[in-house]
């Protein structure tokens, strides 16, 4: 059934039918509403407006069905607001508002384009002028790297040709430093076995470390040895002091090489990267760090400093190994000396060493018997300790039980009063039994002490004999031949 006369102005008072598209997007871009989901009619959901919009705006009518009124109409239907004066039905906005706005829209979009066509331009020409800038300033830095990396590569070879004679230098002063070392210890063999043997006299240990009569005869063979190798030993110093020089002069070259070997992979890495490189990346703030420390200048002349010392190490370490060649024909005459006493005084003192270590093992066992009868003795008393504690558990144990008698149970009987007692008298014992225990086993510590004083002291004895009678007598029987003392033949000394 359809009403004539009254136009139908409340759009909303017919159900809205489904719309066959998805909602407009918010934006042109694709990606923003690819995913949006499709209007549901029983369901208002729209994920770009809130639901509360299309609740307010529902109409959700409580009227009896119009069915009952209007015989003829479907039951789903509702009557649409139909006013009682036609031009009286009310309207948002009149027709020239709605020209208005148009005309005001079309005005925004012209002078939105117009200013947009001019931000192009400058764009264009800024982008333009920026790219030529970037490619000049690029090339003079390329160009920059390039002049550095050349420098760095003519002090490279500078100092690997200095570091090459350098090294043959400190070869050879080297080999004059064995030689020299090797000639000291083949003249100077019979001063080598006393100065060892005074060495393995020092790892005596305790009371052992008295200055006897065999430390006395040592020092002066000793000290009339010593005078045949002075010259050998000051030249050897002034060699080892020459060798750490050029050892020095050295490390600086090859530390200044090393450097500029790390400065020249990484001015070469810069100055072959380009804009289509892949290990560019950003570094923000880059460009306000100055770790800088040196200028050319003061960079070149650093490693020509470096140069002109290594070269003058150089000149003094050939004009020293000149000299050592002359130093090298010393020899000494008077080695036999003192032999035969030192021999006597070693054959003494380990006499008086082997009586004391005799009597020391006597003393050591008596000592020990004591410890064993006193450590039965205190495995005694613990086992009546432990004994005594179980007994104490038990009163204990009464007495808490008892403890939880109830209401007049809890009577002071004689039975409580004999478990008090007990409990104290066990505590007692027990007292007594751990004093006991702590006197024996102080006794047992004085015991273990005096076994240990003991132990040590043959130790200490043992050990004199042996650096004595094995260590310095073995090495005193070889002695090095005049050929040897005279540096011709290795002594082989141990």
């Amino acid at each position: 059934m359809e009403l004539y006369g009254y136009p139908l102005k409340a759009k909303y008072a017919f159900p809205k039918p489904p719309p066959t598209k998805i909602l407009p997007a918010t934006s042109t871009v694709a990606a923003t509403y690819k995913d949006r989901v499709p209007y549901q009619p029983d369901s208002i959901s729209l994920p770009w407006m809130p639901n509360s919009y299309y609740r307010a705006a529902a109409l959700n009518p409580t009227l009896a069905p119009l069915s009952e009124s209007f015989p003829g109409l479907p039951p789903t239907k509702i009557i649409p607001f139909i006013s009682e004066r036609p031009n009286g039905v009310f309207t948002r906005h009149t027709l020239d508002d709605w020209h208005r706005s148009n005309m005001t829209n079309y005005k925004e979009s012209e002078t939105t384009r117009h200013n947009a066509e001019r931000l192009r331009a400058d764009l264009n020409r800024t982008i333009k002028d920026v790219y030529q800038q970037a490619k000049r300033t690029q090339g003079e830095s390329t160009k920059n790297l390039g002049e550095r990396v050349n420098d760095i590569e003519y002090w490279k070879s500078e100092l690997c040709l200095e570091l090459d004679a350098m090294i043959r230098e400190t070869n050879s002063l080297t080999d004059m430093q064995k030689r020299l070392e090797r000639a000291l210890a083949d003249t100077e063999g019979p001063f080598q076995v006393a100065h060892k043997c005074l060495l393995n006299r020092e790892k005596r240990m305790g009371i052992d470390l008295v200055h006897d009569d065999v430390e006395k005869q040592l020092i002066t063979e000793m000290k009339i040895i010593r005078s045949c190798r002075e010259r050998l030993q000051q030249c050897l110093n002034t060699v080892n002091a020459q060798l750490m020089c050029n050892k020095e002069a050295r490390q600086e070259l090859e530390k200044d090489l090393a450097d500029k070997q790390m400065g020249h992979h990484i001015d070469n890495k810069c100055y072959q990267l380009k804009n289509t490189s892949r290990d560019i990346h950003y570094y923000k703030g880059v460009e306000r760090i100055d770790a800088t420390i040196s200028v050319p200048e003061t960079w070149a002349r650093f490693t020509d400093n470096n140069i002109f010392r290594s070269q003058s190490q150089r000149a003094t370490s050939a004009k020293l190994r000149a000299s050592t060649e002359s130093v090298l024909m010393g020899t000494a005459d008077e080695m036999w000396r003192q032999f035969s006493k030192v021999n006597d005084a070693f054959t003494g003192r380990i006499t008086e060493t082997a009586n004391a270590k005799s009597k020391i093992q006597t003393h050591l066992a008596k000592t020990r018997q004591e410890i064993f009868q006193i450590e039965t003795k205190i495995q005694v008393i613990q086992k009546t300790i432990k004994d005594k504690e179980i007994q104490l558990k038990v009163a204990q144990t009464r007495l808490d039980e008892r403890t939880r008698r109830p209401n007049v149970e809890l009577c002071r009987d004689t039975a409580q009063l004999r478990l008090v007692q007990e409990v104290n008298e066990i505590n007692e014992t027990l007292r007594n039994l751990h004093q006991c225990l702590r006197a024996s086993e102080d006794m047992l510590q004085m015991l273990v002490r005096s076994k240990a004083v003991l132990e040590h002291d043959l130790v200490i004895k043992n050990n004199s004999l042996f650096i004595d009678q094995e260590r310095c007598m073995g090495m005193r029987k070889t002695y090095p031949s005049t050929v040897q003392i005279l540096g011709y033949v290795s002594a082989g000394l141990t």
